[in-house]
């Protein structure tokens, strides 16, 4: 049993290490109602009577075919003109080449924790095609992949602060087929809708499915939250690796949204109500660059007819209460996997601490406390069991003392003394085991949380979501990543948790008390590059539970 105890505390220490890369590896609506369902609609013409639309197609059709070959290869390269929206909210700039977003700016974030940085930009400027852009699976119109839309605003500038705004592109292909592209900006809010149009007079069918694209570059994986593309299929969140991509690329059912995730932002784009369709991915390992399609219902568009789908584009923070507010299951895309159901209600309690006392590593202080008062009964049958393990330490001294060339005689002995005192040798680590999903679900949600993303503490810490560093060297330092510095959040960190192993019992081979003892050391080599909000989680976690401890073994005395 001697044994068992100690394999248990070593699993325990060691779990920090290793049970992620189990685990954690591989809603209002919105104020809308013009944009609220995604209807696939055909309108049809009444037998006989003219069309406005077919009218102004046929007339532009042709004006296309008095157009000579060299020309249309003209516009076709002509510099796409582009058309920038200003809201509250975000900064958007549009190009006319594929009515794409080239450019989208938020507001409320900055690219790093610098007071002069520039605001988050989520499109980087290599992206020049841009994003969300449209086409047919089957490509049954040309030209439609290269296509340079004409915008009907003639302002190139839109600043938005009241009223909703509708930005409109029209391509119109050389058969005269019509495709808009309609934007529809709400200064309150970081939703966009988006209605394409088809429209179809020529005398053909045209069959196919209407596909949307999205493109971004993929940060590093890391084994603590994931990156990648994403969708809400079958009403479950499907996260797909980058390096899963190649041996699946195409998931079918019914879908809710699709998007690119970062660590702290999302890209998606979301019908306007689920879909019967399938996401195909991509990914460029070159570039390093993934690309989600979402690919519609198939439809038949007749002669004379068109055809219109609604979605919403969202891109912007991967915040709890701003997902949980644009509807659509968005808030799912918030995921802390396996600890999910005890991560949240931690974040949103974090949060409410905040709305009171504007400062988060006071909210993750509180939150702490807060959990370890959940956690103080289990803790004190824990120490209490170390407490007593520790006050028979002599007498175990003695019995392998006497019986060090027979194991098993020892053993016995062991067991007998565990029976006399009525003392369970592993009494004090299976209630930390209990707590554990509580210990790794805070872990995981402070590591993803946006509210720590450049949010400052107190002096050098100005950045809870990056290692904590006092002054800046200037030089590597070896396992350090950079800035590199002096890491005194950690350092005393690791001081705690030595402190905390000298109070516990320790083994009775020497040995294996000398490894348990280098334990804090090869944890305070581990924290140097965590964030300084999961650092000072874990700081002030291992002080309760040091005066926890003190307080029991005091008691028990």
């Amino acid at each position: 049993m001697e044994q068992a105890r100690l394999l248990i505390a070593i699993g325990l220490s060691f779990l920090v290490l290793f049970v992620w890369s189990m685990f954690f590896t591989d809603q209002t609506p919105v104020n809308n109602p013009d944009l609220e369902k995604n209807q696939t609609k055909i309108a049809e013409q009444p037998t006989g009577t003219p069309s406005n639309d077919l009218s102004e197609t046929n007339a532009i059709q042709s004006t296309i075919q008095d157009i000579k070959p060299a020309d249309k290869k003209a516009i076709q390269q002509a510099d796409a003109r582009e058309i920038t929206v200003d809201t509250p909210f975000y900064r958007t700039r549009l190009s006319a080449k594929g009515a794409a977003f080239t450019s989208f700016i938020l507001k409320a974030y900055r690219e790093s924790v610098d007071a002069d940085s520039a605001n988050k930009e989520l499109i980087p400027p290599e992206f020049k095609d841009g994003i969300i852009r449209t086409s047919l699976l089957n490509q049954s119109v040309d030209g439609l992949g290269n296509a340079v839309f004409s915008i009907d605003n003639e302002n190139d500038q839109i600043s938005l602060k009241g009223e909703k705004k509708d930005v409109i592109f029209k391509w119109i292909g050389a058969d005269g087929t019509i495709l808009y592209k309609t934007y529809t900006f709400d200064p309150s809010s970081y939703l966009i809708g988006l209605k394409v149009t088809l429209k179809n007079p020529s005398q053909r069918i045209i069959k196919d499915q209407l596909v949307l694209s999205l493109r971004k570059p993929i940060e590093k994986e890391s084994g603590y939250g994931f990156v990648g593309p994403s969708a809400l299929i079958d009403d479950s969140l499907e996260q797909v690796k980058t390096k899963k991509i190649k041996d699946k690329d195409t998931y079918p059912g019914k879908i809710k949204w699709i998007g690119i995730e970062d660590r702290y932002f999302i890209s998606s784009i979301i019908p306007g109500s689920e879909i019967e369709g399938s996401i195909n991915l991509e990914v460029n390992e070159t570039d390093n660059v993934v690309t989600n399609r979402l690919i519609n219902p198939v439809f038949e568009l007749s002669p004379g007819n068109q055809i219109e789908s609604q979605f919403f584009v969202f891109m912007g923070p991967k915040s709890m209460e701003v997902l949980n507010s644009l509807g659509h299951e968005l808030g799912k895309a918030l995921n802390f996997g396996f600890f999910d159901i005890i991560a949240k209600p931690c974040l949103w309690f974090m949060n409410k601490i905040h709305s009171i006392i504007p400062n988060y590593g006071i909210a993750i202080i509180l939150l702490t406390i807060f959990t370890k008062i959940l956690l103080w009964p289990l803790g004190n049958k824990s120490y209490k069991s170390m407490s007593e393990m520790k006050k028979l330490q002599p007498l175990m001294a003695e019995l392998r003392e006497k019986y060090k060339d027979d194991k098993q005689k020892m053993n016995q002995e062991l067991m007998a003394l565990y029976r006399t005192y009525k003392v369970n040798p592993v009494g004090g680590c299976l209630p930390m085991v209990l707590q554990i999903p509580v210990f790794f679900a805070l872990y995981r949600m402070l590591y993803q949380a946006i509210e720590l993303r450049h949010a400052p503490f107190f002096l050098w810490i100005n950045d809870l979501s990056a290692p904590d560093r006092l002054f800046d060297f200037g030089f590597k330092i070896p396992f350090m990543e950079p800035p590199y510095g002096i890491p005194v959040l950690t350092i005393i960190m690791g001081a705690t948790m030595l402190l905390q192993q000298k109070m516990s019992p320790p083994p009775g081979d020497p040995t294996q008390a000398k490894m348990m003892m280098l334990m804090p050391v090869v944890f305070t080599f581990i924290f140097i590059n965590f964030s300084s909000g999961l650092v000072l989680y874990w700081l002030v976690n291992n002080l309760i539970s040091i005066s926890q401890q003190y307080y029991v073994q005091k008691k028990t005395i």
